[in-house]
Protein backbone atom coordinates (compact mmCIF):
# COMPACT_ATOMS: atom_id res chain seq x y z
CA UNK A 1 0.00 0.00 0.00
CA UNK A 2 2.87 2.05 1.09
CA UNK A 3 4.32 1.40 -2.76
CA UNK A 4 1.53 2.37 -4.22
CA UNK A 5 1.12 5.94 -2.78
CA UNK A 6 4.43 6.77 -3.58
CA UNK A 7 4.21 5.84 -7.40
CA UNK A 8 0.34 7.63 -7.31
CA UNK A 9 2.39 10.76 -5.95
CA UNK A 10 5.33 10.51 -8.09
CA UNK A 11 3.24 10.20 -11.48
CA UNK A 12 0.98 12.85 -10.41
CA UNK A 13 3.80 15.27 -9.83
CA UNK A 14 5.57 14.37 -12.79
CA UNK A 15 3.42 16.83 -15.44
CA UNK A 16 4.27 19.72 -13.45
CA UNK A 17 8.17 18.89 -14.33
CA UNK A 18 9.14 17.72 -10.74
CA UNK A 19 11.27 15.30 -11.73
CA UNK A 20 12.96 17.25 -14.17
CA UNK A 21 16.68 17.08 -14.08
CA UNK A 22 16.70 14.32 -11.40
CA UNK A 23 17.27 10.26 -11.94
CA UNK A 24 13.57 9.91 -11.88
CA UNK A 25 13.10 11.79 -15.18
CA UNK A 26 14.09 8.56 -17.07
CA UNK A 27 12.14 6.42 -15.28
CA UNK A 28 8.36 8.93 -15.75
CA UNK A 29 7.31 7.07 -18.75
CA UNK A 30 7.51 3.62 -16.41
CA UNK A 31 5.27 4.97 -13.85
CA UNK A 32 1.78 3.59 -15.36
CA UNK A 33 3.27 0.23 -15.31
CA UNK A 34 4.36 0.81 -11.59
CA UNK A 35 1.00 1.67 -10.52
CA UNK A 36 -0.64 -0.86 -12.50
CA UNK A 37 1.27 -3.53 -11.16
CA UNK A 38 0.40 -2.45 -7.30
CA UNK A 39 -3.44 -1.98 -8.17
CA UNK A 40 -3.15 -5.38 -9.79
CA UNK A 41 -0.56 -7.18 -6.78
CA UNK A 42 -3.25 -5.48 -3.81
CA UNK A 43 -6.59 -6.55 -5.76
CA UNK A 44 -5.13 -10.13 -6.65
CA UNK A 45 -4.15 -10.63 -2.74
CA UNK A 46 -7.52 -9.93 -2.11
CA UNK A 47 -9.09 -12.26 -4.24
CA UNK A 48 -6.97 -15.07 -3.48
CA UNK A 49 -7.75 -14.45 0.71
CA UNK A 50 -11.50 -14.24 -0.19
CA UNK A 51 -11.27 -17.23 -2.23
CA UNK A 52 -10.08 -19.10 0.77
CA UNK A 53 -14.02 -18.97 1.32
CA UNK A 54 -15.83 -22.65 1.08
CA UNK A 55 -19.19 -20.61 0.07
CA UNK A 56 -19.02 -17.09 -1.05
CA UNK A 57 -22.73 -17.11 -0.83
CA UNK A 58 -23.70 -13.46 -0.12
CA UNK A 59 -20.27 -11.99 -0.43
CA UNK A 60 -20.19 -13.01 -3.92
CA UNK A 61 -21.24 -9.24 -5.14
CA UNK A 62 -18.05 -7.95 -3.17
CA UNK A 63 -15.83 -10.82 -4.53
CA UNK A 64 -17.29 -10.22 -7.92
CA UNK A 65 -16.09 -6.14 -7.60
CA UNK A 66 -12.53 -7.49 -6.60
CA UNK A 67 -12.65 -9.68 -9.82
CA UNK A 68 -13.64 -7.16 -11.88
CA UNK A 69 -11.09 -5.15 -10.80
CA UNK A 70 -8.60 -7.69 -11.11
CA UNK A 71 -9.12 -7.73 -14.95
CA UNK A 72 -9.70 -4.38 -15.83
CA UNK A 73 -6.81 -3.46 -14.65
CA UNK A 74 -5.17 -5.40 -17.16
CA UNK A 75 -6.35 -2.52 -19.71
CA UNK A 76 -5.60 0.13 -16.88
CA UNK A 77 -2.37 1.40 -18.39
CA UNK A 78 -4.33 3.37 -21.15
CA UNK A 79 -6.73 5.08 -18.56
CA UNK A 80 -4.47 6.08 -15.32
CA UNK A 81 -4.05 9.37 -16.44
CA UNK A 82 -7.34 10.02 -15.12
CA UNK A 83 -7.73 11.14 -11.80
CA UNK A 84 -10.97 10.01 -10.76
CA UNK A 85 -10.49 6.62 -11.92
CA UNK A 86 -6.85 7.00 -10.30
CA UNK A 87 -7.89 7.75 -6.82
CA UNK A 88 -11.60 6.14 -7.00
CA UNK A 89 -9.76 2.66 -7.47
CA UNK A 90 -7.14 3.89 -4.78
CA UNK A 91 -9.84 4.96 -1.94
CA UNK A 92 -11.09 1.20 -2.49
CA UNK A 93 -8.23 -0.78 -2.33
CA UNK A 94 -6.73 1.50 0.64
CA UNK A 95 -10.30 0.50 1.99
CA UNK A 96 -10.13 -3.03 1.90
CA UNK A 97 -6.40 -2.85 3.24
CA UNK A 98 -7.42 -1.08 6.08
CA UNK A 99 -10.46 -3.12 7.52
CA UNK A 100 -8.30 -6.25 6.77
CA UNK A 101 -5.39 -4.76 8.35
CA UNK A 102 -6.74 -3.03 11.15
CA UNK A 103 -8.48 -6.37 13.28
CA UNK A 104 -5.06 -7.87 12.72
CA UNK A 105 -3.35 -5.31 14.77
CA UNK A 106 -5.66 -4.50 17.31
CA UNK A 107 -6.28 -8.12 17.03
CA UNK A 108 -10.19 -7.92 17.09
CA UNK A 109 -13.40 -8.58 14.41
CA UNK A 110 -16.28 -6.23 15.04
CA UNK A 111 -18.38 -3.55 13.48
CA UNK A 112 -16.68 -0.76 15.92
CA UNK A 113 -12.90 -2.14 14.80
CA UNK A 114 -14.47 -2.23 10.93
CA UNK A 115 -15.89 1.70 10.98
CA UNK A 116 -12.93 2.60 12.44
CA UNK A 117 -10.66 1.35 10.05
CA UNK A 118 -13.48 2.97 7.24
CA UNK A 119 -12.80 5.88 8.69
CA UNK A 120 -9.09 5.63 8.97
CA UNK A 121 -9.00 4.79 5.12
CA UNK A 122 -11.24 7.55 4.14
CA UNK A 123 -9.05 10.38 6.35
CA UNK A 124 -5.94 9.06 4.58
CA UNK A 125 -7.12 8.54 1.24
CA UNK A 126 -8.65 12.68 1.47
CA UNK A 127 -5.21 13.96 3.30
CA UNK A 128 -3.63 12.27 0.30
CA UNK A 129 -5.66 13.88 -2.50
CA UNK A 130 -5.64 17.05 -0.80
CA UNK A 131 -2.10 17.12 -0.62
CA UNK A 132 -1.58 16.39 -3.94
CA UNK A 133 -4.13 18.71 -5.43
CA UNK A 134 -2.32 21.45 -3.71
CA UNK A 135 1.36 20.48 -4.84
CA UNK A 136 0.35 20.20 -7.96
CA UNK A 137 -0.62 22.45 -10.65
CA UNK A 138 -1.50 19.98 -13.65
CA UNK A 139 -3.64 18.34 -10.94
CA UNK A 140 -5.71 21.35 -10.07
CA UNK A 141 -6.50 22.17 -13.85
CA UNK A 142 -7.91 18.39 -14.55
CA UNK A 143 -10.08 17.58 -11.57
CA UNK A 144 -12.20 19.67 -9.00
CA UNK A 145 -11.63 18.77 -6.02
CA UNK A 146 -15.44 18.91 -4.82
CA UNK A 147 -16.31 16.46 -7.36
CA UNK A 148 -12.96 14.12 -6.27
CA UNK A 149 -13.91 13.84 -2.37
CA UNK A 150 -18.00 13.69 -3.55
CA UNK A 151 -16.67 10.90 -5.33
CA UNK A 152 -14.98 9.19 -2.66
CA UNK A 153 -17.60 9.73 -0.23
CA UNK A 154 -19.65 8.17 -2.95
CA UNK A 155 -17.65 4.89 -2.60
CA UNK A 156 -17.49 4.90 0.96
CA UNK A 157 -21.27 5.24 1.36
CA UNK A 158 -21.73 2.53 -1.07
CA UNK A 159 -19.43 -0.36 0.74
CA UNK A 160 -21.30 0.92 3.93
CA UNK A 161 -24.43 -0.06 2.28
CA UNK A 162 -22.68 -3.48 1.76
CA UNK A 163 -21.83 -3.91 5.07
CA UNK A 164 -25.08 -3.05 6.47
CA UNK A 165 -26.91 -5.34 3.90
CA UNK A 166 -24.38 -8.36 5.38
CA UNK A 167 -22.92 -8.47 1.57
CA UNK A 168 -18.86 -7.92 2.82
CA UNK A 169 -17.02 -10.70 4.42
CA UNK A 170 -15.81 -10.08 7.90
CA UNK A 171 -12.27 -10.07 7.20
CA UNK A 172 -9.26 -11.39 7.85
CA UNK A 173 -11.53 -14.34 9.06
CA UNK A 174 -11.93 -16.89 6.17
CA UNK A 175 -13.77 -20.24 5.74
CA UNK A 176 -11.00 -22.58 4.84
CA UNK A 177 -13.34 -25.95 5.22
CA UNK A 178 -17.39 -26.21 5.48
CA UNK A 179 -18.09 -30.57 5.99
CA UNK A 180 -21.33 -32.24 6.33
CA UNK A 181 -20.41 -35.75 8.02
CA UNK A 182 -21.53 -38.36 10.12
CA UNK A 183 -19.19 -38.55 12.39
CA UNK A 184 -16.04 -36.14 14.06
CA UNK A 185 -13.93 -38.05 16.08
CA UNK A 186 -10.86 -35.74 18.14
CA UNK A 187 -7.80 -38.26 18.52
CA UNK A 188 -3.94 -36.47 19.57
CA UNK A 189 -5.43 -33.45 18.57
CA UNK A 190 -6.00 -34.83 15.25
CA UNK A 191 -9.95 -34.46 13.69
CA UNK A 192 -11.37 -37.35 12.02
CA UNK A 193 -14.18 -36.26 9.85
CA UNK A 194 -16.30 -39.50 8.58
CA UNK A 195 -18.28 -37.97 5.17
CA UNK A 196 -19.30 -38.87 1.36
CA UNK A 197 -16.04 -36.83 -0.25
CA UNK A 198 -17.50 -35.31 -3.58
CA UNK A 199 -16.37 -35.90 -6.92
CA UNK A 200 -13.11 -34.33 -7.62
CA UNK A 201 -13.94 -31.60 -10.19
CA UNK A 202 -15.89 -30.08 -7.60
CA UNK A 203 -14.13 -27.85 -6.49
CA UNK A 204 -16.19 -25.79 -4.47
CA UNK A 205 -17.28 -28.24 -1.98
CA UNK A 206 -16.02 -31.50 -0.31
CA UNK A 207 -18.89 -33.01 0.57
CA UNK A 208 -21.89 -34.66 -1.46
CA UNK A 209 -25.44 -32.71 -1.44
CA UNK A 210 -26.93 -35.83 -0.20
CA UNK A 211 -26.79 -37.02 2.96
CA UNK A 212 -28.40 -40.32 3.77
CA UNK A 213 -29.90 -40.38 7.15
CA UNK A 214 -30.91 -43.10 9.39
CA UNK A 215 -33.22 -42.13 12.40
CA UNK A 216 -31.84 -41.50 16.33
CA UNK A 217 -28.50 -40.42 14.15
CA UNK A 218 -26.73 -37.58 14.44
CA UNK A 219 -25.25 -34.87 11.60
CA UNK A 220 -22.09 -32.89 11.83
CA UNK A 221 -20.98 -29.50 10.53
CA UNK A 222 -17.36 -29.90 10.94
CA UNK A 223 -15.87 -26.01 9.75
CA UNK A 224 -12.26 -24.47 10.17
CA UNK A 225 -11.54 -20.96 10.17
CA UNK A 226 -8.47 -19.06 9.61
CA UNK A 227 -7.97 -16.06 11.38
CA UNK A 228 -4.89 -14.58 11.83
CA UNK A 229 -2.56 -14.52 15.04
CA UNK A 230 -4.50 -13.84 18.90
CA UNK A 231 -7.22 -13.07 16.88
CA UNK A 232 -10.33 -14.34 19.32
CA UNK A 233 -13.60 -14.74 17.66
CA UNK A 234 -17.11 -16.70 18.35
CA UNK A 235 -17.84 -18.37 15.42
CA UNK A 236 -21.95 -19.50 15.04
CA UNK A 237 -23.85 -22.42 13.30
CA UNK A 238 -27.09 -21.73 12.17
CA UNK A 239 -28.92 -24.81 11.24
CA UNK A 240 -31.68 -24.33 9.22
CA UNK A 241 -34.18 -26.72 7.44
CA UNK A 242 -36.60 -25.60 4.15
CA UNK A 243 -39.70 -25.19 4.83
CA UNK A 244 -41.76 -26.51 1.67
CA UNK A 245 -45.55 -24.98 3.21
CA UNK A 246 -43.83 -21.84 3.99
CA UNK A 247 -41.30 -21.57 1.06
CA UNK A 248 -38.68 -20.43 3.48
CA UNK A 249 -35.68 -21.25 5.69
CA UNK A 250 -36.72 -21.89 9.00
CA UNK A 251 -34.12 -21.86 11.70
CA UNK A 252 -33.61 -25.37 13.83
CA UNK A 253 -30.92 -23.96 16.10
CA UNK A 254 -28.07 -21.65 16.67
CA UNK A 255 -24.81 -23.30 18.33
CA UNK A 256 -21.40 -21.25 18.94
CA UNK A 257 -18.21 -21.67 20.10
CA UNK A 258 -14.83 -19.97 20.16
CA UNK A 259 -11.77 -20.19 17.84
CA UNK A 260 -8.49 -18.68 18.50
CA UNK A 261 -6.31 -17.72 15.58
CA UNK A 262 -2.88 -18.64 14.52
CA UNK A 263 -3.40 -22.08 12.80
CA UNK A 264 -2.53 -22.18 9.10
CA UNK A 265 -5.20 -24.70 8.21
CA UNK A 266 -7.81 -23.02 10.47
CA UNK A 267 -8.97 -23.25 13.52
CA UNK A 268 -11.35 -26.34 13.44
CA UNK A 269 -14.36 -27.00 15.36
CA UNK A 270 -17.55 -28.57 15.05
CA UNK A 271 -21.77 -29.00 15.99
CA UNK A 272 -23.93 -31.65 15.39
CA UNK A 273 -27.79 -32.11 15.19
CA UNK A 274 -30.27 -35.53 16.11
CA UNK A 275 -33.17 -35.86 14.84
CA UNK A 276 -33.88 -34.26 12.01
CA UNK A 277 -35.58 -33.54 9.42
CA UNK A 278 -35.74 -35.02 5.46
CA UNK A 279 -35.31 -32.26 2.90
CA UNK A 280 -33.11 -29.37 2.19
CA UNK A 281 -31.16 -27.51 4.83
CA UNK A 282 -28.22 -25.15 5.21
CA UNK A 283 -25.54 -24.24 8.03
CA UNK A 284 -24.73 -20.46 7.98
CA UNK A 285 -21.70 -20.05 9.42
CA UNK A 286 -20.94 -16.55 10.92
CA UNK A 287 -19.94 -14.17 13.76
CA UNK A 288 -21.50 -13.05 16.82
CA UNK A 289 -23.03 -9.98 14.28
CA UNK A 290 -24.68 -11.83 11.80
CA UNK A 291 -21.48 -11.48 8.91
CA UNK A 292 -21.54 -14.51 6.86
CA UNK A 293 -18.42 -16.21 6.35
CA UNK A 294 -20.18 -19.27 4.52
CA UNK A 295 -22.87 -21.62 3.97
CA UNK A 296 -22.89 -25.16 3.90
CA UNK A 297 -25.48 -26.74 2.02
CA UNK A 298 -26.71 -30.64 1.99
CA UNK A 299 -30.14 -32.81 1.13
CA UNK A 300 -31.28 -35.30 4.16
CA UNK A 301 -32.12 -38.05 2.16
CA UNK A 302 -34.10 -41.42 3.96
CA UNK A 303 -31.44 -43.55 1.44
CA UNK A 304 -28.78 -46.72 2.64
CA UNK A 305 -25.91 -45.32 1.09
CA UNK A 306 -22.30 -46.50 2.34
CA UNK A 307 -19.46 -44.29 0.27
CA UNK A 308 -18.22 -42.67 3.28
CA UNK A 309 -14.74 -41.76 3.76
CA UNK A 310 -12.44 -40.55 6.64
CA UNK A 311 -10.09 -37.76 6.69
CA UNK A 312 -7.71 -36.27 8.84
CA UNK A 313 -7.91 -32.35 9.57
Amino acid sequence: MTSLTISLYLYNVADDGRWKDTFLHRYEVYLPLVIQFFFGGLTSAFVIYFSRSVSLSRTMSFFCILIVLLFANEFLKKRISNKYLQFGLYFFVSFTFFTFIVPVMVKEVNPQVYVISGLISLLFTLSFIIFIYRISPSTRGEIGLGKMVALVLGIYATINVFYYFKLIPPVPLALQNGIIASNVEVIDNTYHVTYRSDDWYILWRDHKLKFPYKRGASVYAFTSVFAPTQIEQEIYHRWQWYNNELDDWELVDTIGYKIIGGRDDGFRGYTYKKNILPGLWEVVVSTKEGMVLGIIEFEVVNESINDFVIKEF
